[in-house]
């Protein structure tokens, strides 16, 4: 594991959370048990990433790791310093335990029911099909279980954890400075408010392992590329049998080949028409989320005019509605004429009547030049 959250996500200390952001994705990208099966090089390194993640998005998390490093030893996280590592036969917790310690200790439980399993993160990718219509898939999540043979307890078979003498299960150790106390997690126990005489030999005291776990997750109909979609529980298990943490998984969504995804939720597609159908109207047969419909073109229509297909487009979410499609028509004008199609062009100018379609626009430029000559003289 890494000494330095910063260096983990390849990072300077003064990145923001956006930059934050986009270093995990895409290490999550690269390391990820899926692209990398059977190679265990990568699969720490996305622990590490994961875990580096973990503290550093959280403001208040971030702020007692940047100022309170000395505190929690020169190792890092589960590394040999103050609270981090075993000794003495207990168990002494690390970052993720710690943190949760100082910054969760609301009301009600002790120590150990403070101390929630990290958060996790992965992506999925999805078709824009998938996506319309919603689906299912399975995402592999390497993390921290409990133990299987302690149940998560971290004392060994016939054994069970004591309460902590040093702080009496509180998990704090405070001391006076002054006027002031300072609380700090207990250097007994590691804040966890008990000790393990005779940790388990599994997880040498943890009450965690760590496994390769799969999980299905539902995706949503009409679900957005980039949602975020929480999956609760499922994240890192919680010491001594405390809560586990919730896995996020943000969904990337492939691009379409047909359709636009617009911010309003609608939908939109580029259809082709040509000139005899512009100048005269038809019927024409557009692209649909379930199929093709057929759409009414105007007599007279203009090149990027808009018809619009109401309730076909992607479901709205929280509500049972859909968006729109919307047809932009643009004239497709053809590159060569044979003989017969040139015949039929000339025939239709000289049925014009000589229409210029440029006259008002030249009529004003005129009338401004000769405004302006005169202004001049």
């Amino acid at each position: 594991m890494a000494k330095d959250f910063y260096d983990a996500l390849g990072v300077s200390k003064k990145a923001t959370p956006d930059e934050l952001k986009k270093a995990h994705r895409k290490l999550v990208r690269e390391y990820h048990p899926d692209r990398n099966p059977d190679d265990r090089a990568a699969e720490e390194r996305f622990k590490e990433v994961q875990q580096a993640y973990d503290t550093l998005s959280d403001p208040e998390k971030r702020k007692a790791y940047d100022s309170g490093g000395g505190m929690f030893g020169a190792g890092g996280p589960g590394g040999p310093g103050p609270y981090g590592g075993q000794g003495g036969g207990r168990f002494t917790g690390d970052f993720g335990d710690i943190f949760s310690t100082i910054f969760n200790r609301g009301g009600g439980g002790g120590p150990a029911d403070q101390m929630r399993g990290r958060d996790l993160e992965t992506d999925a990718r999805i078709s824009f099909d998938d996506a319309m219509s919603g689906t299912q898939l399975t995402v592999t999540i390497p993390k921290s279980e409990r133990c299987p043979t302690c149940s998560g307890t971290g004392a060994g078979p016939g054994t069970r954890p004591e309460t902590c003498p040093h702080c009496e299960g509180r998990g704090i150790d405070s001391q006076g400075q002054g006027f002031f106390s300072i609380s700090q997690p207990c250097p007994e126990c590691g804040g966890t408010g008990q000790i393990i005489p005779s940790p388990c030999q599994t997880c040498g005291g943890t009450g965690l392992t760590h496994q390769t776990k799969r999980y299905k997750v539902n995706i949503p109909a009409g679900v957005k590329d980039g949602t975020r979609i929480r999956v609760a529980g499922k994240g890192e298990a919680g010491a001594r049998g405390s809560a586990a943490g919730d896995l996020f998984v943000t969904i990337q969504v492939a691009p379409s080949p047909v359709f636009e995804r617009l911010e309003d939720g609608n939908l939109e597609v580029d259809v082709p028409i040509t000139i005899p159908e512009a100048m005269r109207g038809g019927t024409i047969e557009v692209p649909t989320l379930s199929g093709t419909k057929r759409i009414r073109v105007q007599p007279g229509t203009q090149h990027g005019a808009i018809q619009r297909l109401r309730g076909e487009g992607p479901p709205r979410a929280g509500s049972r509605s859909r968006g729109d499609i919307r047809y932009r028509l643009n004239l497709v004008v053809p590159k060569e004429l044979n003989d017969d199609q040139r015949r039929a062009v000339d025939q239709l100018s000289e049925t014009m009547n000589g229409i210029d379609p440029r006259s008002e626009l030249l009529r004003g430029a005129r009338a401004r030049r000769t405004g302006k000559g005169a202004s001049n003289g």
